[in-house]
């Protein structure tokens, strides 16, 4: 209760963290395995971003890290645009490093290391194409995010703009699943994101693959 009598709800919401999946490029339409290679943004990429830009920015971030990859950059690019804020780009935060796989499609994965293809789809830890494991990507990933986590205000937000499979490992790493696990946490689609919030026990799941804004949970868990 304030000193004029009045009750006041002090309750903190803790911070965020936005993951934001880059837009779409060519190699995603042609469902060509990127990984690390520097793929640009196509002109509906763009829109996708520009789009999804005017919603988190209404979210007033404090601060945007990015992968430096091509695709992710530009897509942050346009939230910085309407928020004045600087990018801090981040190797860390690439995609998967998949060896022989980048470049090739699913169909050319499937059948040229389908073995290993259907080993890591079971979650079996697979150096994709001679690459990184996924658990290799969140040692590298999530400390990263952290790091700016860590910098922010009471209740502030950070938006990461990262790649599927990064964004993947690190919300597992994030919420102590297990990795065989990871795979449970449906994909990201092009410039959608997943929020996470600052709770009493961690970090918890907000939203996932949202396109959205995210709308309060209203109910008995909250």
């Amino acid at each position: 209760m304030s000193a004029t009598g009045e009750v006041t709800d002090r309750r903190s919401r803790g911070r965020r963290i936005i993951l934001w999946r880059h837009g779409q490029t060519a190699w995603n339409v042609e469902r060509r395995f990127q990984g690390s290679t520097d793929v640009a943004l196509t002109e509906t990429g763009i829109g996708q971003a520009r789009r999804a830009a005017r919603l988190l920015a209404s979210l007033k971030p404090d601060a945007i890290v990015s992968s430096d990859l091509q695709r992710a950059a530009d897509t942050a690019a346009e939230l910085a645009t309407l928020t004045g804020l600087d990018i801090t780009r981040e190797e860390n935060l690439r995609e998967t490093y998949a060896g022989v796989w980048q470049g090739l499609t699913h169909e050319e994965i499937i059948a040229r290391h389908g073995e290993e293809y259907a080993a890591w789809k079971r979650g079996e830890p697979v150096r994709r194409g001679g690459g990184e494991l996924e658990t290799e990507v969140a040692d590298r990933a999530a400390p990263v995010v952290l790091r700016h986590a860590e910098k922010l205000p009471e209740d502030g937000t950070l938006v990461v703009v990262s790649h599927g499979g990064t964004i993947r490992t690190t919300i597992g790493r994030l919420l102590g699943l297990e990795a065989r696990h990871w795979e449970s946490l449906g994909g990201l689609s092009n410039c959608c994101w997943s929020v996470l919030g600052e709770g009493a026990r961690g970090w918890r799941l907000l939203e996932h693959n949202a396109g959205t804004l995210p709308e309060p949970v209203l109910g008995d868990d909250t």
